[in-house]
């Protein structure tokens, strides 16, 4: 049996324990059963917010900053998920397709900015397999950890974790540890989050038929100064190399900053005449 976690409402300065979900007793049910039972001790442990997935926002007062606005060429065909506003000007439709499989490598940044997005924009989001995700970090980047879901230990089978809660999440991730999913049953889990209207994210292993293929690296920061200064203070921002490729797309690449700003952290585009970034030493 795995284990099940809801993190509740936080605030940046003081992190919440978990509130443990008990899945036991699911193993003899039905997948319709089971799927009922998830919504009521997900509901039951974060609240009557994280019930069931949320319609997408529209009030002025609770819209999130970070919530793509796609130009004209990228307007989307198919619903699509909120990622930082900078990243959106890569992806072919402003945001991640609903019942779409996207695989993302590389720099953690890019991960919890889009579960920052999602979040924020009162969807909610599932994390399987990724005991060690900064949520620190994702709630600096405005994530409502309210909202999102933490499987840290799926046990044996997290695909079928993943799978199942396709059905009832607006946007799941999994992470394979590694390993590399049999491409009979990608299509199988596919064709749910397809049916189910539903975004699959896998990342750390080889998952065939992904969408897209978002990678990002480190490429300089700005932060601890130079000369006699030089390692000393804090990092202001962070310079990301994102490249997007895909099946119907030319690969596309950018460069992202994501950098502190007051309280939170913001994603900009990274411009030529901006401040000058230190590179990392390879």
């Amino acid at each position: 049996m795995f284990e099940f976690s809801v993190f509740p409402r936080v605030s940046i300065r003081g992190v919440s324990m978990p509130v443990s979900v008990d899945l036991d007793g699911l193993d003899g049910l039905s997948r319709s059963e089971r799927i009922a039972v998830l919504r009521r001790r997900i509901s039951g442990a974060a609240g009557p917010a994280a019930a069931a997935p949320a319609a997408p926002v529209t009030s002025a007062a609770t819209a999130p900053v970070l919530e793509p606005v796609p130009t004209a060429a990228q307007r989307p065909t198919r619903p699509v998920l909120p990622v930082p506003s900078a990243l959106s000007e890569l992806l072919p439709e402003g945001g991640l397709a609903r019942g779409s499989v996207v695989a993302v490598s590389g720099a953690g940044s890019l991960l919890t900015g889009i579960l920052a997005s999602v979040t924020a924009s009162g969807r909610h989001a599932a994390v399987i397999g990724m005991p060690r995700l900064g949520l620190l970090a994702a709630a600096e980047m405005g994530a409502q950890l309210h909202r999102l879901a933490l499987v840290p230990d799926p046990g044996s089978d997290p695909v079928e974790v993943a799978a199942v809660l396709l059905d009832g999440i607006d946007l799941v991730v999994l992470g394979l540890g590694g390993s590399a999913v049999p491409p009979s049953r990608a299509r199988a889990v596919v064709a749910r989050a397809r049916a189910k209207g539903a975004t699959l994210v896998v990342t750390d292993g080889r998952w065939d038929g992904a969408e897209l293929t978002l990678s990002a690296r480190v490429d300089g920061y700005d932060g601890p100064g130079s000369g006699d200064r030089r390692g000393r203070g804090r990092v202001r921002a962070v310079r990301l190399g994102v490249e997007v490729q895909g099946r119907a797309i030319r690969p596309r690449t950018g460069r992202l900053v994501v950098a502190s700003a007051g309280e939170g952290v913001e994603w900009t585009t990274a411009r030529e005449s901006g401040p000058t970034m230190t590179a990392l030493s390879s």
